[in-house]
């Protein structure tokens, strides 16, 4: 069986952000498991890596290669449903819009998720894509069980109970491990969460930090830099009725204040960096608080059509709150100007590998700049105060960390770095990301 290629030496491909661009040898598009393991074979013989892409939205040159790029484009769907073991099987290319729109007209769910959906769900697993929660952990914590294609082209089906020491540090692979043809998802029947968004201040948030996320399913806010203000999101379960947000005043929030009007903001900003203090203390104080209560999905994500580069890191919970009022303060003594806001979110601890909530409750603290503003500066004095506090980066963000960093914040980083010995000891699945944060 021979899987479906093309040759594309002439096109380049960039990532959603604009900040990575690599030049493939071949793009192939395999439409099953069989033709990606011959994919794989084939790549091997002829001395090429291979690397899988989904829809581009990490930051970081995770996915980039000279040698043979996959699209999953025709990987989609969804396999199976399981209601006695209350799983879903999904083929590896599908959207996560996709699959919660699927699972939602099954009156299935998963239990959380980020707040975009733009995604593949193997390139949000084999990154770490999470969302927010207090008992609730990422999307790859949610992995029941993973078909892989090995360097030999080889199908290995692994779970707690079939190849335990792989699915431990296979969920989130970072494509190192082999390619992800399929998952399982652990899914629940449909369920309403009650949301309240509410503007709160930031000496408030901070000061009541565990209170809120003690008391709240997920919990999250926003600070707006060069302010004393937050948005604060707490969104827990709800016996209903359903109560969604009306069309028009829906539409004002996410499409005309979230989007429209934040792009114009971003572009003066960008034009014009002196304005952004005063422009950030009129936006901020133009939130008000709503209510609404929806199916999960619809209030987890929401549209993100201005584009930007973004860095994260997680800390250990505790720390959070110290580490962001160090920001805070480096941004108020510094000449930055930056016009978007500031996000913390939480985690449960969880037990894969090189998760970045890996054995510790966690907090993320995710900085961002407009797509086109020099990012350097900020971004460099927020990863040294991340790293004085122990913090673990995004696997698909923007980072300058290494091997030698991560063997010193992930106490089984050399269990993750055995297996892919194992598994991909000639690196067919390699790339100079892959080289620095792992080693050779």
């Amino acid at each position: 069986m021979t899987s479906t290629s093309r040759t594309t030496t002439e096109n380049a491909w960039r990532n959603w952000a604009g900040t990575v661009t690599s030049h493939p040898v071949r793009e192939v598009t395999p439409a099953s498991a069989a033709e990606l393991a011959e994919a794989v074979r084939r790549a091997a013989e002829d001395g090429l890596r291979v690397k899988t892409v989904g829809t581009g939205h990490s930051f970081t040159a995770i996915a980039a290669t000279d040698g043979v790029l996959v699209r999953p484009d025709l990987l989609t769907g969804i396999r199976e449903i399981d209601r006695t073991a209350m799983t879903v099987t999904v083929e590896a290319g599908t959207p996560l819009k996709r699959l919660n729109t699927a699972l939602a007209r099954e009156d299935l769910s998963l239990t959380n998720m980020g707040d975009i959906m733009e995604q593949t769900v193997a390139g949000a697993t084999s990154t770490g894509t999470h969302g927010t929660g207090r008992d609730s952990a990422s999307i790859a914590a949610q992995i029941r069980g993973l078909e892989l294609i090995t360097a030999d082209g080889s199908v290995l089906t692994c779970s707690e109970k079939e190849n335990p020491e792989v699915f431990a540090a296979a969920r989130i692979g970072l494509g190192a491990l082999g390619v992800v043809s399929a998952i399982t998802f652990a899914v629940e029947p449909l369920f309403l969460l009650a949301a309240r968004e509410e503007p709160m201040t930031f000496d408030r948030v901070t000061a009541e930090f565990d209170e809120l996320h003690a008391e709240n399913e997920h919990f999250e806010f926003y600070w707006f830099p060069h302010t004393g203000n937050c948005n604060t999101k707490r969104n827990n379960r709800s016996a209903g009725p359903a109560a969604p947000p009306g069309a028009v005043s829906g539409w004002i929030e996410d499409e005309l204040l979230s989007n429209g009007l934040f792009q114009v903001v971003n572009s003066v900003g960008r034009a014009v960096p002196a304005t952004i203090p005063a422009i950030a203390k009129l936006s901020s104080r133009a939130l008000s608080a709503r209510t609404y209560t929806d199916i999960p999905y619809k209030v987890f994500t929401s549209p993100r059509r201005v584009r930007f580069v973004e860095m994260e890191y997680a800390l250990p919970r505790e720390a959070a709150v110290g580490a962001l009022r160090e920001v805070k303060a480096m941004i108020d003594r510094s000449p930055l100007r930056i016009s978007f806001p500031v996000e913390v979110r939480t985690a449960p601890a969880d037990d894969i590998a090189l998760s970045t909530a890996s054995g510790r409750e966690s907090a993320y603290i995710a900085v961002h700049m407009y797509k086109g503003t020099p990012y350097r500066s900020y971004f460099t004095a927020v990863e040294r105060i991340m790293t004085q506090h122990g913090g673990r980066p995004h696997w698909g963000k923007i980072h300058t960390r290494d091997a030698e960093y991560f063997e010193s914040v992930y106490p089984r980083f050399g269990e993750f770095t055995a297996l892919r010995d194992r598994l991909d000891p000639e690196r067919v699945f390699g790339n100079d990301y892959l080289r620095r944060v792992l080693g050779a």
